[in-house]
Protein backbone atom coordinates (compact mmCIF):
# COMPACT_ATOMS: atom_id res chain seq x y z
CA UNK A 1 0.00 0.00 0.00
CA UNK A 2 1.55 3.25 -0.94
CA UNK A 3 2.17 5.82 1.83
CA UNK A 4 -0.08 9.05 2.26
CA UNK A 5 0.93 11.78 0.06
CA UNK A 6 2.59 14.64 1.97
CA UNK A 7 0.68 17.00 3.84
CA UNK A 8 2.51 20.27 3.13
CA UNK A 9 -0.78 23.04 4.41
CA UNK A 10 0.66 22.68 8.65
CA UNK A 11 2.45 26.40 8.61
CA UNK A 12 4.02 28.12 12.06
CA UNK A 13 0.76 28.17 13.63
CA UNK A 14 -2.01 26.85 12.13
CA UNK A 15 -3.07 25.02 8.92
CA UNK A 16 -3.81 26.78 5.84
CA UNK A 17 -3.20 25.63 1.78
CA UNK A 18 -4.41 25.50 -1.68
CA UNK A 19 -7.36 23.44 -1.82
CA UNK A 20 -7.07 20.43 -3.62
CA UNK A 21 -3.41 20.80 -4.05
CA UNK A 22 -2.99 21.13 -0.37
CA UNK A 23 -6.01 20.72 1.61
CA UNK A 24 -8.93 18.50 0.97
CA UNK A 25 -11.47 15.86 2.78
CA UNK A 26 -8.84 13.59 3.41
CA UNK A 27 -6.10 15.82 4.90
CA UNK A 28 -8.92 17.22 7.14
CA UNK A 29 -9.97 13.49 7.98
CA UNK A 30 -6.11 12.84 9.04
CA UNK A 31 -6.43 16.04 11.24
CA UNK A 32 -9.23 14.79 12.87
CA UNK A 33 -7.64 11.08 13.71
CA UNK A 34 -4.66 12.93 14.78
CA UNK A 35 -6.47 15.26 16.68
CA UNK A 36 -8.40 12.87 18.72
CA UNK A 37 -5.20 10.71 19.34
CA UNK A 38 -4.01 13.72 21.37
CA UNK A 39 -3.85 12.53 25.17
CA UNK A 40 -6.63 13.70 26.80
CA UNK A 41 -8.87 14.83 23.71
CA UNK A 42 -12.15 13.28 24.49
CA UNK A 43 -14.21 16.79 23.60
CA UNK A 44 -13.75 18.86 20.60
CA UNK A 45 -15.33 21.83 19.48
CA UNK A 46 -15.69 22.65 15.59
CA UNK A 47 -16.26 25.46 14.27
CA UNK A 48 -16.88 26.97 10.25
CA UNK A 49 -16.18 30.05 8.52
CA UNK A 50 -18.25 30.67 5.54
CA UNK A 51 -16.23 29.44 2.49
CA UNK A 52 -17.78 27.15 0.14
CA UNK A 53 -15.67 24.49 0.89
CA UNK A 54 -15.66 24.62 5.14
CA UNK A 55 -18.73 22.47 4.89
CA UNK A 56 -17.20 19.67 3.35
CA UNK A 57 -13.65 20.14 5.40
CA UNK A 58 -15.66 20.34 8.63
CA UNK A 59 -18.18 17.64 8.18
CA UNK A 60 -14.44 15.12 7.15
CA UNK A 61 -12.21 16.85 10.47
CA UNK A 62 -15.48 16.08 12.70
CA UNK A 63 -15.63 12.10 10.87
CA UNK A 64 -11.80 11.69 11.77
CA UNK A 65 -12.65 12.84 15.72
CA UNK A 66 -15.33 10.85 15.86
CA UNK A 67 -13.59 8.09 14.08
CA UNK A 68 -10.56 8.26 16.50
CA UNK A 69 -13.25 8.21 19.80
CA UNK A 70 -13.69 11.64 20.53
CA UNK A 71 -17.14 13.33 21.02
CA UNK A 72 -17.69 17.02 18.96
CA UNK A 73 -19.19 19.32 19.86
CA UNK A 74 -20.51 21.63 16.65
CA UNK A 75 -21.02 25.24 16.87
CA UNK A 76 -21.45 25.33 13.09
CA UNK A 77 -21.01 28.82 11.21
CA UNK A 78 -18.94 30.54 13.78
CA UNK A 79 -15.87 32.74 14.39
CA UNK A 80 -12.34 31.83 15.16
CA UNK A 81 -13.06 33.95 18.48
CA UNK A 82 -16.50 31.74 18.83
CA UNK A 83 -14.69 28.27 18.78
CA UNK A 84 -12.28 29.57 21.29
CA UNK A 85 -14.96 30.88 23.77
CA UNK A 86 -16.72 27.58 23.09
CA UNK A 87 -13.43 25.28 23.81
CA UNK A 88 -13.26 27.43 27.23
CA UNK A 89 -17.15 27.72 28.48
CA UNK A 90 -17.77 24.01 27.18
CA UNK A 91 -14.83 22.87 29.27
CA UNK A 92 -13.67 21.26 26.16
CA UNK A 93 -10.41 19.06 25.27
CA UNK A 94 -9.42 21.44 22.17
CA UNK A 95 -11.12 23.40 19.52
CA UNK A 96 -11.35 23.29 15.68
CA UNK A 97 -12.32 26.34 13.12
CA UNK A 98 -12.00 25.58 9.58
CA UNK A 99 -11.60 29.03 7.99
CA UNK A 100 -9.48 30.77 5.90
CA UNK A 101 -9.43 33.88 7.27
CA UNK A 102 -8.19 36.76 5.07
CA UNK A 103 -6.65 33.86 1.97
CA UNK A 104 -7.89 33.84 -1.38
CA UNK A 105 -10.36 31.85 -2.47
CA UNK A 106 -9.31 29.14 -3.62
CA UNK A 107 -7.70 28.50 -0.08
CA UNK A 108 -9.12 26.78 3.57
CA UNK A 109 -7.50 25.72 6.53
CA UNK A 110 -7.38 24.78 10.39
CA UNK A 111 -6.90 27.05 13.47
CA UNK A 112 -6.47 24.51 16.66
CA UNK A 113 -6.03 24.90 20.21
CA UNK A 114 -6.24 22.61 23.17
CA UNK A 115 -7.88 22.73 26.46
CA UNK A 116 -9.23 26.39 27.88
CA UNK A 117 -8.43 27.62 24.12
CA UNK A 118 -4.50 27.41 24.80
CA UNK A 119 -2.77 27.54 21.46
CA UNK A 120 -0.48 24.26 20.41
CA UNK A 121 3.14 24.35 21.09
CA UNK A 122 4.48 24.88 17.59
CA UNK A 123 7.25 23.17 18.37
CA UNK A 124 5.76 20.37 20.25
CA UNK A 125 2.30 19.88 20.03
CA UNK A 126 1.47 21.22 16.59
CA UNK A 127 4.69 19.34 15.09
CA UNK A 128 3.20 15.99 16.90
CA UNK A 129 0.35 16.34 14.96
CA UNK A 130 1.46 16.94 11.86
CA UNK A 131 3.53 13.43 12.02
CA UNK A 132 1.03 11.80 13.20
CA UNK A 133 -1.54 13.09 10.49
CA UNK A 134 1.43 12.75 7.40
CA UNK A 135 2.13 9.31 8.94
CA UNK A 136 -1.69 7.93 8.88
CA UNK A 137 -1.81 4.91 10.86
CA UNK A 138 -3.99 5.53 13.36
CA UNK A 139 -4.78 2.85 16.50
CA UNK A 140 -9.15 1.66 16.71
CA UNK A 141 -10.83 3.51 18.74
CA UNK A 142 -14.39 3.45 20.29
CA UNK A 143 -17.13 6.17 18.35
CA UNK A 144 -17.62 9.17 19.36
CA UNK A 145 -20.61 11.16 18.03
CA UNK A 146 -21.63 14.58 17.43
CA UNK A 147 -23.44 17.33 19.27
CA UNK A 148 -25.09 20.37 18.36
CA UNK A 149 -23.08 23.28 20.33
CA UNK A 150 -24.87 26.11 18.31
CA UNK A 151 -26.59 27.46 21.15
CA UNK A 152 -22.93 28.53 23.00
CA UNK A 153 -23.64 31.63 20.83
CA UNK A 154 -25.85 33.39 23.60
CA UNK A 155 -23.52 32.75 25.92
CA UNK A 156 -20.36 34.03 23.99
CA UNK A 157 -22.56 37.16 23.62
CA UNK A 158 -23.30 37.44 27.07
CA UNK A 159 -19.30 37.03 27.95
CA UNK A 160 -18.62 39.81 25.16
CA UNK A 161 -20.79 42.71 26.22
CA UNK A 162 -19.12 41.93 30.05
CA UNK A 163 -16.39 43.85 28.71
CA UNK A 164 -18.42 47.24 28.94
CA UNK A 165 -20.82 49.08 30.52
CA UNK A 166 -23.15 49.05 27.98
CA UNK A 167 -25.91 51.02 29.40
CA UNK A 168 -23.12 53.78 28.09
CA UNK A 169 -23.05 52.94 24.71
CA UNK A 170 -24.67 55.86 22.32
CA UNK A 171 -24.57 57.18 18.85
CA UNK A 172 -24.41 55.37 15.12
CA UNK A 173 -22.15 52.59 14.68
CA UNK A 174 -21.09 51.30 10.88
CA UNK A 175 -19.84 47.59 10.29
CA UNK A 176 -19.01 45.87 7.43
CA UNK A 177 -19.05 42.08 7.92
CA UNK A 178 -17.56 41.55 4.42
CA UNK A 179 -19.28 38.60 3.90
CA UNK A 180 -17.42 36.83 6.02
CA UNK A 181 -19.29 35.11 9.46
CA UNK A 182 -19.25 38.29 11.65
CA UNK A 183 -22.66 39.06 11.04
CA UNK A 184 -24.41 36.41 12.72
CA UNK A 185 -22.49 37.08 15.54
CA UNK A 186 -22.73 40.88 15.75
CA UNK A 187 -26.61 40.49 15.62
CA UNK A 188 -26.61 38.42 18.81
CA UNK A 189 -23.86 41.11 20.85
CA UNK A 190 -26.25 43.84 19.44
CA UNK A 191 -29.57 42.32 20.36
CA UNK A 192 -27.87 41.77 24.13
CA UNK A 193 -26.33 45.35 24.29
CA UNK A 194 -29.84 46.49 23.78
CA UNK A 195 -31.19 44.05 26.57
CA UNK A 196 -28.32 45.93 28.44
CA UNK A 197 -29.68 49.63 27.60
CA UNK A 198 -27.39 50.47 24.65
CA UNK A 199 -28.50 53.09 22.18
CA UNK A 200 -26.52 52.22 19.04
CA UNK A 201 -28.17 52.76 15.65
CA UNK A 202 -26.43 49.90 14.17
CA UNK A 203 -25.83 50.52 9.77
CA UNK A 204 -24.82 47.03 8.15
CA UNK A 205 -23.32 46.47 5.06
CA UNK A 206 -22.41 43.24 3.40
CA UNK A 207 -23.55 41.34 6.32
CA UNK A 208 -24.94 37.93 5.26
CA UNK A 209 -22.23 35.58 5.14
CA UNK A 210 -21.36 34.53 1.06
CA UNK A 211 -19.09 32.05 -0.15
CA UNK A 212 -19.01 33.56 -3.49
CA UNK A 213 -17.21 36.90 -1.20
CA UNK A 214 -19.37 39.12 -3.59
CA UNK A 215 -17.37 41.95 -2.74
CA UNK A 216 -13.95 40.68 -2.72
CA UNK A 217 -12.41 38.44 0.17
CA UNK A 218 -12.37 40.28 3.15
CA UNK A 219 -9.60 41.65 4.67
CA UNK A 220 -9.08 45.76 5.51
CA UNK A 221 -5.82 45.62 6.27
CA UNK A 222 -5.62 45.81 2.42
CA UNK A 223 -5.74 49.97 1.57
CA UNK A 224 -7.29 48.65 -1.57
CA UNK A 225 -9.75 47.36 0.43
CA UNK A 226 -11.13 50.37 2.91
CA UNK A 227 -13.10 52.88 0.63
CA UNK A 228 -15.89 50.68 0.90
CA UNK A 229 -16.15 51.00 4.86
CA UNK A 230 -14.57 54.65 4.95
CA UNK A 231 -17.25 55.88 2.11
CA UNK A 232 -20.06 53.91 3.94
CA UNK A 233 -19.28 55.72 7.43
CA UNK A 234 -19.39 58.98 6.08
CA UNK A 235 -22.39 58.47 3.68
CA UNK A 236 -24.39 57.45 7.11
CA UNK A 237 -22.92 60.48 8.95
CA UNK A 238 -21.36 57.16 11.63
CA UNK A 239 -19.22 58.12 14.78
CA UNK A 240 -17.30 54.81 14.51
CA UNK A 241 -16.93 52.29 11.34
CA UNK A 242 -15.80 48.70 11.63
CA UNK A 243 -14.91 46.26 9.28
CA UNK A 244 -13.81 42.33 9.68
CA UNK A 245 -11.76 39.95 8.16
CA UNK A 246 -13.17 36.57 7.14
CA UNK A 247 -13.64 35.11 10.45
CA UNK A 248 -13.41 38.24 12.23
CA UNK A 249 -10.79 37.64 15.08
CA UNK A 250 -9.23 40.83 13.36
CA UNK A 251 -11.43 43.99 13.88
CA UNK A 252 -10.16 47.22 11.60
CA UNK A 253 -11.77 50.99 13.13
CA UNK A 254 -12.55 54.37 11.24
CA UNK A 255 -13.41 57.22 13.03
CA UNK A 256 -16.02 59.38 12.26
CA UNK A 257 -14.24 61.14 8.64
CA UNK A 258 -14.03 57.50 7.19
CA UNK A 259 -10.05 57.59 8.14
CA UNK A 260 -8.89 54.50 8.62
CA UNK A 261 -6.61 54.03 12.09
CA UNK A 262 -3.83 51.77 12.20
CA UNK A 263 -3.87 48.78 14.78
CA UNK A 264 -1.05 49.81 16.54
CA UNK A 265 -3.34 53.33 17.57
CA UNK A 266 -5.73 51.34 18.66
CA UNK A 267 -3.52 48.95 21.02
CA UNK A 268 -2.63 52.22 23.10
CA UNK A 269 -6.12 52.93 23.25
CA UNK A 270 -6.90 49.61 24.98
CA UNK A 271 -3.50 49.51 26.73
CA UNK A 272 -4.48 52.79 28.23
CA UNK A 273 -8.14 51.56 29.13
CA UNK A 274 -6.65 48.38 30.32
CA UNK A 275 -4.20 50.01 32.78
CA UNK A 276 -7.28 52.61 34.16
CA UNK A 277 -8.63 49.21 34.96
CA UNK A 278 -5.59 47.18 36.01
CA UNK A 279 -3.02 49.57 37.66
CA UNK A 280 0.32 48.35 36.81
CA UNK A 281 -0.93 45.58 34.83
CA UNK A 282 1.42 43.84 32.39
CA UNK A 283 0.45 44.45 28.38
CA UNK A 284 1.66 42.28 25.80
CA UNK A 285 2.78 43.94 22.40
CA UNK A 286 4.38 42.79 18.89
CA UNK A 287 7.93 43.78 17.49
CA UNK A 288 6.67 45.54 14.89
CA UNK A 289 5.35 48.89 15.46
CA UNK A 290 6.22 49.43 19.02
CA UNK A 291 7.09 53.26 19.78
CA UNK A 292 3.20 54.66 20.71
CA UNK A 293 2.76 51.49 22.35
CA UNK A 294 5.74 51.60 24.84
CA UNK A 295 5.60 55.32 25.82
CA UNK A 296 1.33 54.61 26.71
CA UNK A 297 2.23 51.92 28.78
CA UNK A 298 4.99 53.91 30.69
CA UNK A 299 3.08 57.14 31.30
CA UNK A 300 0.00 54.69 32.24
CA UNK A 301 2.50 53.22 35.31
CA UNK A 302 2.30 49.57 33.10
CA UNK A 303 4.91 46.81 32.32
CA UNK A 304 5.36 46.35 28.24
CA UNK A 305 6.49 42.77 27.72
CA UNK A 306 7.32 41.94 23.47
CA UNK A 307 6.35 38.69 22.20
CA UNK A 308 7.09 37.08 18.51
CA UNK A 309 4.52 38.26 16.65
CA UNK A 310 1.34 35.92 16.07
CA UNK A 311 -1.42 34.18 17.77
CA UNK A 312 0.31 31.88 19.43
CA UNK A 313 3.54 33.07 20.46
CA UNK A 314 1.24 36.54 21.78
CA UNK A 315 -0.58 33.90 23.93
CA UNK A 316 2.17 32.33 25.25
CA UNK A 317 3.68 35.08 25.88
CA UNK A 318 0.71 36.75 27.70
CA UNK A 319 -0.02 32.95 30.12
CA UNK A 320 3.28 33.59 31.11
CA UNK A 321 3.62 37.10 32.02
CA UNK A 322 -0.30 36.95 33.68
CA UNK A 323 -0.62 40.09 30.97
CA UNK A 324 -4.41 41.58 31.13
CA UNK A 325 -3.99 42.15 27.42
CA UNK A 326 -2.18 42.10 24.25
CA UNK A 327 -2.22 43.88 20.81
CA UNK A 328 -0.42 43.24 17.47
CA UNK A 329 -0.30 45.88 14.85
CA UNK A 330 -2.28 43.40 12.74
CA UNK A 331 -5.17 44.24 14.86
CA UNK A 332 -5.26 41.17 16.98
CA UNK A 333 -6.43 42.03 20.28
CA UNK A 334 -6.23 39.89 23.15
CA UNK A 335 -7.69 39.35 26.72
CA UNK A 336 -7.10 37.71 29.44
CA UNK A 337 -10.50 37.56 31.06
CA UNK A 338 -11.34 36.03 27.24
CA UNK A 339 -9.41 32.71 27.53
CA UNK A 340 -6.05 34.77 26.93
CA UNK A 341 -7.66 34.50 23.55
CA UNK A 342 -8.24 36.87 20.37
CA UNK A 343 -11.38 38.99 19.85
CA UNK A 344 -12.68 41.10 16.65
CA UNK A 345 -16.01 42.27 18.60
CA UNK A 346 -14.38 43.44 22.31
CA UNK A 347 -12.26 46.18 20.22
CA UNK A 348 -14.69 47.93 18.96
CA UNK A 349 -16.85 47.81 21.86
CA UNK A 350 -14.24 49.19 24.30
CA UNK A 351 -13.58 52.02 22.06
CA UNK A 352 -17.23 52.54 21.77
CA UNK A 353 -17.20 52.92 25.64
CA UNK A 354 -14.23 55.08 25.73
CA UNK A 355 -15.84 57.41 23.10
CA UNK A 356 -18.85 57.40 25.79
CA UNK A 357 -16.86 58.46 28.64
CA UNK A 358 -14.75 60.52 27.38
CA UNK A 359 -17.03 62.16 25.18
CA UNK A 360 -14.42 62.79 22.36
CA UNK A 361 -14.75 61.21 18.99
CA UNK A 362 -12.08 58.32 17.78
CA UNK A 363 -10.57 61.09 15.78
CA UNK A 364 -9.98 62.99 18.78
CA UNK A 365 -8.62 60.56 20.90
CA UNK A 366 -6.10 59.12 18.74
CA UNK A 367 -4.87 62.16 16.61
CA UNK A 368 -2.31 63.14 18.53
CA UNK A 369 -0.52 60.17 19.32
CA UNK A 370 -0.72 59.34 15.34
CA UNK A 371 0.95 62.73 14.69
CA UNK A 372 3.93 61.73 17.64
CA UNK A 373 4.36 58.47 16.17
CA UNK A 374 4.11 58.33 12.67
CA UNK A 375 4.53 54.69 10.89
CA UNK A 376 4.59 53.24 7.69
CA UNK A 377 2.08 50.57 7.78
CA UNK A 378 3.19 47.10 6.58
CA UNK A 379 4.93 47.12 3.98
CA UNK A 380 5.62 43.51 1.61
CA UNK A 381 7.99 42.83 -0.70
CA UNK A 382 7.86 39.52 -2.95
CA UNK A 383 11.69 38.88 -3.05
CA UNK A 384 13.82 36.28 -5.29
CA UNK A 385 16.44 35.78 -2.55
CA UNK A 386 14.95 37.57 0.49
CA UNK A 387 18.21 36.19 2.88
CA UNK A 388 20.57 38.41 0.24
CA UNK A 389 18.06 41.21 0.67
CA UNK A 390 17.74 41.49 4.11
CA UNK A 391 21.60 41.35 4.14
CA UNK A 392 21.62 43.74 2.20
CA UNK A 393 20.03 45.96 4.95
CA UNK A 394 21.70 44.56 7.57
CA UNK A 395 25.13 45.65 5.85
CA UNK A 396 23.99 49.29 4.95
CA UNK A 397 21.78 49.96 8.28
CA UNK A 398 23.27 48.35 11.14
CA UNK A 399 26.35 50.06 12.30
CA UNK A 400 24.53 53.33 13.06
CA UNK A 401 21.95 51.68 15.42
CA UNK A 402 21.62 52.86 19.20
CA UNK A 403 20.09 48.84 19.57
CA UNK A 404 19.22 45.48 17.77
CA UNK A 405 16.60 43.28 18.75
CA UNK A 406 16.21 40.04 16.74
CA UNK A 407 12.32 38.88 18.49
CA UNK A 408 11.22 38.23 15.69
CA UNK A 409 12.95 39.30 12.20
CA UNK A 410 15.14 42.20 12.71
CA UNK A 411 14.30 45.19 14.53
CA UNK A 412 16.88 47.80 14.60
CA UNK A 413 16.41 51.23 16.39
CA UNK A 414 18.05 54.68 16.06
CA UNK A 415 17.27 58.11 18.50
CA UNK A 416 14.59 58.85 16.58
CA UNK A 417 13.66 56.44 14.22
CA UNK A 418 13.02 52.42 13.98
CA UNK A 419 12.65 49.73 11.37
CA UNK A 420 10.97 46.02 11.87
CA UNK A 421 11.84 43.65 8.71
CA UNK A 422 10.58 39.94 9.22
CA UNK A 423 9.72 37.09 6.84
CA UNK A 424 6.33 36.24 7.12
CA UNK A 425 4.96 32.82 9.50
CA UNK A 426 2.31 32.30 6.50
CA UNK A 427 3.14 33.94 3.07
CA UNK A 428 6.61 33.66 0.80
CA UNK A 429 7.06 37.56 1.59
CA UNK A 430 9.27 40.12 3.66
CA UNK A 431 7.43 42.62 5.97
CA UNK A 432 8.44 46.40 6.72
CA UNK A 433 7.78 48.66 9.51
CA UNK A 434 9.02 51.99 9.81
CA UNK A 435 8.07 54.20 12.64
CA UNK A 436 9.37 57.35 14.32
CA UNK A 437 9.13 60.39 16.64
CA UNK A 438 6.94 62.93 15.63
CA UNK A 439 8.75 62.82 12.03
CA UNK A 440 6.64 61.50 9.09
CA UNK A 441 8.97 62.71 6.53
CA UNK A 442 11.73 60.83 7.91
CA UNK A 443 9.58 57.87 7.66
CA UNK A 444 8.67 58.12 4.17
CA UNK A 445 12.75 58.73 3.50
CA UNK A 446 13.88 55.45 5.29
CA UNK A 447 11.03 53.42 3.41
CA UNK A 448 12.37 54.68 0.28
CA UNK A 449 16.03 53.60 1.40
CA UNK A 450 15.25 50.34 2.87
CA UNK A 451 13.01 49.57 -0.52
CA UNK A 452 15.57 50.12 -2.55
CA UNK A 453 18.17 48.27 -0.65
CA UNK A 454 15.54 45.24 -0.54
CA UNK A 455 15.19 45.78 -4.37
CA UNK A 456 18.91 45.64 -4.99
Amino acid sequence: MPPPRPITCFKAYDLRGRLGAELDEDVAWRVGRAFAARPGARQVVVGRDGRESSPALAAALMRGLTEGGADVLDIGLAGTEEMYFATDHLEADGGIEVTASHNPIDYNGMKLVGRGAAPLDPDTELATLAALAQAGSFPDAPMGRVSDAAAVRADYARRVCDFVDAALLRGRLLVNAGNGVAGPALDAIAAELGRRGARLDIIRINHDPDPAFPNGIPNPLLPENRPVTADAVRACGADLGVAWDGDFDRCFLFDETGRFIPGEYVVGLLAAAFLDRHPGARIVHDPRVVLNTRDVIAAAGGEAVQSRTGHAFVKQQMRRSGAVYGGEMSAHHYFRDFAFADSGMIPWLMVAELMARTGQSLSQLVSARMAAFPSSGEINFRLDDPDAAIGRVLAACAAGATARDDTDGISLEYPCWRFNLRRSNTEPLVRLNVESRGDSALVAAMVDRISALLAG
